[in-house]
This record gives C-alpha cells, sequence and structure tokens, in this order.
C-alpha cells in the first residue's frame, strides 16, 4: 500500500502537471476513440502499449478478454452494458479486443472444469470459452501444453471478435463503415503486438 501511496503523490507532482490542460479539457466529458477489451491481468497496461493519454480509451477489463455474445437482460452485466455504452453514447470509432501471453483464464480452460469449483463466478464466466476450448482440445492432441495455451489465446480473441458482430448496433456500423474491429495479441515477455490479420487468418507482428 505504501507504494501506491508514494505513486498519488508522484502522479500529482509529475504527471498531473505535465499534461495539466489535457486533464482540465476532461473535466466536463470523454470523447474516447478506441474501445479497449482486455484481460484484468495485472501485467496488462493498455495505457502503456499503446502510448494512448487519458481521454482516449475506454476500457474493459475481464478475465480472459471475453465479450458475452449479445442478448437483452434483465441481470447486471457489466461487459455488455460497457460496451453498449461506449459504441452508442460515447460513439468510438474503434473497438480492439487484446489478448495476451501467459494467460490464466485461457490456461483455465483448457483444464476440467472441476479444478474451479472453488471459484464459482469465474467458472461459469469461463464458460463463455468453451466453443473455443473445444476446438483447440480437439486439434491439439499431439500438442504441448505452451503450444496448445498458445493457440487458445488466438483463437480466443478471433472468437471474441465473431460475439461483437452478434451486437445489432456493431453490426450496423461495422457495414457501414463507422466502426472498426481489431483483435491484438500481446507478448508479455518480448513486448510484441501481433494483430489479426482476417484476409489471411493470421496474426501479423505490428512493432517490430
Amino acid at each position: 500500500m505504501q507504494k501506491l501511496l508514494e505513486g498519488i503523490v508522484k502522479f500529482k507532482k509529475n504527471d498531473f502537471e505535465a499534461h495539466k490542460d489535457l486533464f482540465t479539457n476532461l473535466k466536463e466529458n470523454q470523447n474516447p476513440h478506441t474501445l479497449f477489451i482486455t484481460c484484468c491481468d495485472s501485467r496488462i497496461d493498455p495505457n502503456r502499449i499503446t502510448g494512448a493519454l487519458p481521454g482516449e480509451m475506454f476500457i474493459i477489463r475481464n478475465i480472459a478478454n471475453l465479450v458475452p455474445p449479445y442478448r437483452a437482460t434483465n441481470e447486471y452485466f457489466a461487459t455488455t452494458s460497457a460496451i453498449e455504452y461506449a459504441v452508442l453514447a460515447l460513439g468510438v470509432e474503434n473497438i480492439i479486443v487484446c489478448g495476451h501471453s501467459n494467460c490464466g483464464g485461457c490456461a483455465a480452460s483448457l483444464n476440467p472444469s472441476e479444478k474451479l469449483n472453488q471459484l464459482p463466478n469465474t467458472k461459469k464466466w469461463l464458460e463463455l470459452t468453451s466453443p473455443v476450448t473445444k476446438l483447440i482440445l480437439n486439434e491439439s492432441d499431439s500438442l504441448d501444453d505452451a503450444a496448445r495455451e498458445w493457440m487458445m489465446e488466438q483463437a480466443n480473441i478471433i472468437e471474441q471478435l465473431k460475439h461483437l458482430m452478434t451486437y445489432p448496433y456493431i453490426h450496423e456500423k461495422v457495414i457501414n463503415g463507422s466502426l472498426m474491429l481489431d483483435g491484438w495479441y500481446y507478448i508479455i515477455e518480448t513486448g510484441e503486438i501481433f494483430i489479426y490479420n482476417r484476409k489471411i487468418c493470421e496474426f501479423e507482428l505490428a512493432n517490430a
């Protein structure tokens, strides 16, 4: 905790003062250009890896950067409501789904579900990965755990892009060209980011 307390003092003296005009302009409203959906993992820092300033990205974080398929619901659905707000209220121009290497959520999805019995809410949430999990387990019998997890992490990103297109308002905006969807794969230990190329169905290095 002491480190965090020292950090907020440092922020006020340094970063805030360096961008004081920016924070003043952000006082009344926000106008982010991008919705960034990524994992809760503490090793992922969206603003640091993109160089974005405050006010540029509306960020959703959850376990394994998942997007529930669209449905109207009376439940408390945080990710769905945040997507709705970003697209319809804030009018973002881009949505990025950013997965990452060594994702604990993706790894857990490949294990027997009983291993998550002590984490019932996490277990339920990770049911969203089941289409990808089944695909990877059926196609990776000859691979080791590391390779299987790598495949799962990337396939999971692609699946979430498909889920986004089930949202009627997102589908409409993508079709008319007012909204762009991208899938990113971030390698923690190298800093490399690969972006999904739909034309060739592969992730390509974007920051060599």
